[in-house]
């Protein structure tokens, strides 16, 4: 007697009945084979063909506040390694609180235990960024270690070393500190500053890193920089603009294209070099505002931030731009 095959109509009324069965009523695959006298096998085949066919269609709804797909964009735009979207409020309080807790909860969810960190001087993102995040009873990193001196009038460039320090006691770190100006008055002074063996040793500890988190900073100077004595003055800001500068990374200028601005400033900066801030595997950048947009869209473009953590309005505008 010929063997009577399954005709295609009937074999697609069974896959919708299983997939119903599944992916609306919730039944469970070796349920579904009791009740309809099959294997389990062959339910599990039928479900992988429902989706392969069309007859299951899987939707992402973000919900509200989510930015998945904006994010998506972000990264295939500029090649970055991943973005996060932070929603904020229009005031800078607002701002830099959206942009605090989203770093922190990038960094609490990516760093593994392993990651030696850099981190850099005293900014207005990263204090937020470190406020919002939350002791761990187990280590998320070995290491935490300066990358630049601090910056503004002397008594509150100790503050660089106590972001370090706080960074590191979240993350249940060792901490590594630059005791010194982020910038000085000539080369000289510069090197003979690099020269002691403390920060020799911290210099070749950055050629190490696994992970740099950095502001963004822009030629106009933050109000927690105008409040603490910005380390640049107005004529030398000036000088910058003139050479196509829009903003840094590390005190590292760059122009609107994210090329490096070459100044007399370079060889006055204590701190990571640009060479070895683009050997570092991850460098994240966190920064939003309208004030930074220009200063965003060249880090970006330059490839001086592999992971940026911004708000929607700059997303937006970085995709506009």
């Amino acid at each position: 007697m010929p063997m009577v095959t399954q005709s295609a109509s009937e074999r697609l009324s069974l896959l919708t009945k299983v997939a119903l069965m599944y992916h609306e009523q919730g039944v469970l695959q070796p349920e579904i084979a009791a009740r309809l006298h099959i294997s389990q096998s062959r339910v599990s085949r039928l479900l992988k063909e429902a989706v392969q066919i069309g007859v299951v269609r899987t939707i992402v709804v973000p919900p509200l506040g989510v930015h998945a797909a904006l994010e998506q964009e972000l990264k295939d735009a500029f090649g970055l390694v991943d973005v996060v979207i932070a929603d904020v409020d229009e005031s800078e309080t607002g701002l830099l609180s959206g942009l605090g807790s989203a770093a922190a909860g990038y960094l609490e969810t990516t760093l593994t235990g392993k990651d030696r960190v850099g981190i850099s001087s005293w900014s207005s993102t990263l204090l937020a960024t470190v406020e919002a995040m939350t002791p761990r009873n187990t280590r998320t990193a070995t290491d935490v270690v300066q990358v630049l001196g601090g910056v503004g009038r002397p008594n509150v460039q100790v503050q660089a070393t106590q972001l370090a320090d706080r960074f590191a006691r979240v993350t249940k770190a060792v901490p590594r500190y630059l005791p010194a100006p982020g910038i000085v008055a000539g080369p000289a002074l510069r090197d003979a500053l690099l020269a002691e063996p403390y920060t020799q040793e911290l210099v070749q500890a950055w050629d190490d890193l696994t992970v740099v988190l950095a502001g963004i900073g822009s030629v106009q100077p933050s109000p927690l920089l105008l409040q603490s004595g910005n380390a640049l003055g107005e004529e030398e800001l000036a000088r910058l603009r003139d050479l196509g500068a829009v903003g840094d990374v590390c005190l590292r200028f760059y122009d609107t294209d994210g090329a490096p601005v070459v100044s007399d400033l370079d060889d006055r900066v204590v701190g990571i070099s640009t060479e070895q801030l683009a050997a570092v595997p991850r460098t994240v950048g966190v920064a939003g505002g309208e004030r930074k947009w220009e200063a965003i869209r060249g880090a970006v473009r330059g490839k001086w931030v592999d992971v940026l953590i911004t708000d929607s309005r700059t997303a937006r505008y970085l995709l506009g731009a």
